[in-house]
């Protein structure tokens, strides 16, 4: 299906990142990877302006064109009590300006057919505490991902994608792990990547714009004190 189709992931190295490059790989195409972890087609910060524009220079040099970007990399997340301005800036920086310049280096080489996946969070619409630096990052570009729908109209689908648990050694879980999601397990990577190959491909030719949450259903579930069995315990001060 993508048989020499040219892929950018930022953050592929490891976990959801790398279960994507994978795939794609298995399909045929050609993944270039930009991650801080050496080894990949590309080793830097998609923070620093200059190596963004290195690696789409890169990439475009080697291969003229471009099918799918996939924004991916993960943000740092800290909370309001010990996050400082710099590393907020610099969460957002890697979860939101990143993903928005590279869109912007690439936007003249789209090949027909194009598309950008951006890898948001459910935490885009829910919260832990101490969360906000990433919380704010993944928000930011379920926001974008809208953004850049309508300025690419015609000629390059976006959509983003909002994970919910996903245990990245695929680990299976039972007991109330599991059951506490309405799917009945938690998630792996491949429940990630099998959506951004979907989106790429022409049967999602008429989705853009569109942010699919993937939770097992965690974020639809209503959750009250001493209703169908959940109980709330002390507040942790």
């Amino acid at each position: 299906m993508f048989e020499q189709k040219i892929v950018a992931v930022t953050g592929g190295a490891k976990g959801i990142g790398k279960a994507i490059t994978e795939a794609f790989q298995q399909e045929g195409a050609q993944v270039c990877v930009i991650d801080l972890l050496p080894g990949g087609y590309y080793t830097g910060d998609v923070a620093d302006q200059t190596v963004l524009e290195d690696f789409a220079h890169k990439l475009i040099s080697n291969y003229g064109h471009i099918d799918y970007l996939i924004n991916n990399a993960l943000p740092l997340m800290k909370g309001i009590n010990t996050c400082t301005y710099e590393e907020f800036n610099y969460a957002l920086r890697v979860g939101v300006t990143a993903p928005f310049y590279l869109a912007k280096l690439f936007a003249p080489y789209f090949a027909p057919g194009g598309a950008i996946v951006n890898i948001s969070s459910s935490r885009d619409r829910m919260s832990q505490p101490q969360t906000e630096s990433y919380t704010a990052a993944k928000g930011g570009i379920a926001a974008l991902t809208h953004a850049l729908a309508v300025s690419f109209a015609g000629r390059v689908r976006v959509n983003s994608i909002s994970p919910g648990w996903i245990d990245t050694g695929y680990t299976v879980y039972t007991g109330p792990d599991a059951y506490q999601q309405p799917a009945g397990r938690v998630g792996n990577p491949l429940d990630i990547a099998n959506m951004v190959l979907y989106l790429c491909s022409e049967k999602a030719g008429f989705i853009t714009g569109e942010n699919i949450c993937i939770d097992g259903g965690m974020t639809r579930q209503m959750i009250y004190h001493n209703d169908f069995g959940w109980t709330l315990g002390e507040r942790q001060s």
